[in-house]
């Protein structure tokens, strides 16, 4: 099936495993804002993101969001849920437009419980992911927004592969949990020292090294964990 080498939780199984689980499930296109799961509910389907980007977000009472996770081909968006009965507070959702392979929720969950070698896959995605959630949960609170849109600019520019892509400043807000006017700022800034070029909702990476340099630390971070935890298939 086309589609299964590109999700690296899915390619680090054993050849046998991987391929009686790729039998099973079916190449799905997700359009931009797809909701994946909801808060506090058991997932319909399982999800191994082939192409594009999911974002776990948190949502305050007041109608406040702050994107505290990232998905993209590197796991299995509802790894969390299989772990127990515990409720998940956050809410996943694609924010560029993705393909995955799916299953029911219910037969992954018997895999997981059954099967030693998806057991061991799922565990180190959720420990990789669970390590990065605490990363840029410290992100958000310490450090400024220029340094944080450059970070996640980077994030996604790995994970879509691509130095340019779509995104509104409205929804770069909700992400990094700050209003629109400062975004707007941070946004102009890295423009304007030419690391990026932003029109019309289309960001382009201009300068790749120096938006590094310009990021804050966690990139670097949340890039070696991502890196550690799928070394040897995860892109450079």
């Amino acid at each position: 099936m086309a589609g299964q080498a590109s999700n690296l939780l899915l390619a680090s199984l054993p050849p046998a495993c991987r391929n009686s689980l790729i039998a099973r499930l079916k190449p799905v296109t997700l359009p931009l804002r797809t909701a994946l799961y909801e808060p506090d509910e058991t997932p319909k389907f399982a999800h191994f993101i082939t192409s594009g980007i999911a974002s776990i977000v948190i949502s305050m009472s007041d109608g406040a969001s702050s994107e505290v996770g990232v998905w993209g081909t590197e796991g299995l968006v509802e790894s969390f849920h299989l772990l127990g009965r515990a409720r998940i507070p956050t809410r996943c959702f694609i924010q560029m437009d993705a393909t995955a392979l799916r299953m029911p929720f219910k037969e992954l969950q018997k895999e997981f419980l059954e099967k030693a070698e998806v057991r061991q896959s799922v565990l180190q995605c959720v420990q990789s992911q669970g390590f990065i959630l605490g990363q840029l949960a410290a992100c958000n609170r310490l450090h400024e927004a220029e340094e944080r849109l450059a970070r996640w600019l980077l994030m996604v520019r790995d994970r879509v592969q691509s130095e340019a892509y779509f995104l509104t400043q409205e929804f770069m807000a909700n992400m990094l949990g700050a209003r629109r006017t400062t975004v707007t700022a941070a946004a102009g800034e890295l423009q304007r020292k030419g690391l990026i070029k932003y029109s019309r909702g289309r960001v382009s990476i201009v300068d790749p090294e120096g938006l590094e340099r310009n990021a804050c630390e966690c990139y670097r971070t949340v890039k070696k964990l991502y890196l550690d935890f799928y070394s040897g298939t995860a892109p450079a």
